[in-house]
């Protein structure tokens, strides 16, 4: 069987792209491993929730509604490869098996990239955190931190500082006159020795310490890490990749498309930002293009 739309990966941008199409009545296979970038996070980020929502749950709960439609197959598999054949998308899975589409949409994802300080990996999605913006509110009046791991990050100590007593820690970085006078004036602190290693109980954290010894109280910490993309299909099958201060990702045009015709791309592996609303808006966006293209063929303009 042909089938209409081939989704690679499936969490949030794959599983709501699918839900559309299902409802449009596509034929579809979705193929997943079932490992979200956040998934260990106590809270979806940036979406509407239960209390006792976490992102696996979440998930589940959208896997478990698309696989409730006839025209959907969902596979617990990765896909190894994808070629291009007499106009179709031929993906071959784990075990050799082959799957073929019209349409493609790469939804696999990135993975963090983090420091590599000790206590810090355990404590990712925990009590060190990637979004001021979501969690400080939950931090107001504790003390928290701020690690020097991109030009954003003074950035993050500023919003921080409206909710928190904040230090941003330069971890042998360094910070201009003109950017070190601002903070000053937002009461923000500035450590300049390299951090040694992070502490408290379990996963959660108390402690901060520096190379030069001092150790400091500290709730959580703030980072925004670089990434990876989680395949290699978007390069192989020639899609454009752009770089950004963060990592690479899949140049899309407003429609998901991606520069080679039919295959689009959703979620964090074409944008810099990562959040989970986005990543079901670009989900949508797909999927709408997807099935638009399916009867129209509107996807014939040139790539944006």
């Amino acid at each position: 069987m042909q089938y209409d739309v081939i989704i690679v990966g499936g969490s949030f941008a794959g599983l709501t792209a699918a839900n559309y199409l299902a409802r449009a009545r596509r034929k579809i296979c979705l193929l997943d491993l079932g490992d979200p970038r956040h998934g260990f996070a106590a809270q979806p980020t940036g979406l509407w929730r239960r209390d006792d929502d976490d992102p696996y749950s979440v998930l589940q709960c959208m896997w478990d509604e698309v696989a409730t439609y006839p025209t959907v197959t969902l596979h617990a598999q990765a896909t190894v490869s994808v070629q291009v054949k007499q106009g179709s998308f031929v993906v071959t899975n784990w075990y050799g098996e082959q799957i073929v589409g019209k349409r493609l949409l790469l939804a696999f994802g990135v993975s963090d990239i983090l420091p590599n300080i000790q206590g810090l990996p355990e404590r990712w999605g925990i009590s060190v955190l990637p979004c001021p913006l979501f969690h400080g509110f939950d931090f107001s009046k504790k003390p928290v931190g701020v690690l020097n791991t991109s030009s954003r990050s003074p950035q993050q100590a500023m919003l921080l500082s409206q909710w928190c007593p904040t230090t941003l820690f330069l971890d042998g970085g360094e910070c201009g006159a003109a950017m070190r006078n601002t903070l000053e004036r937002l009461k923000i602190r500035i450590e300049t020795a390299p951090v040694k290693r992070l502490a408290g109980d379990g996963c959660n954290l108390a402690r901060i310490y520096l190379a030069d010894n001092p150790v400091q109280p500290l709730e959580t910490l703030f980072l925004t890490p670089r990434h990876q993309l989680n395949s290699a299909i978007a390069e192989e099958l020639g899609c454009e990749i752009e770089t950004g201060p963060l990592g690479r990702t899949i140049a899309v045009s407003d429609q998901q498309m991606t520069s080679i015709r039919h295959v689009y791309a959703a979620g964090d592996i074409c944008r810099q930002t990562a959040n989970i609303t986005l990543a079901c808006a670009d989900g949508m966006k797909a999927a709408m293009a997807i099935h638009n293209s399916l009867v129209f063929e509107t996807d014939t303009a040139e790539f944006a």
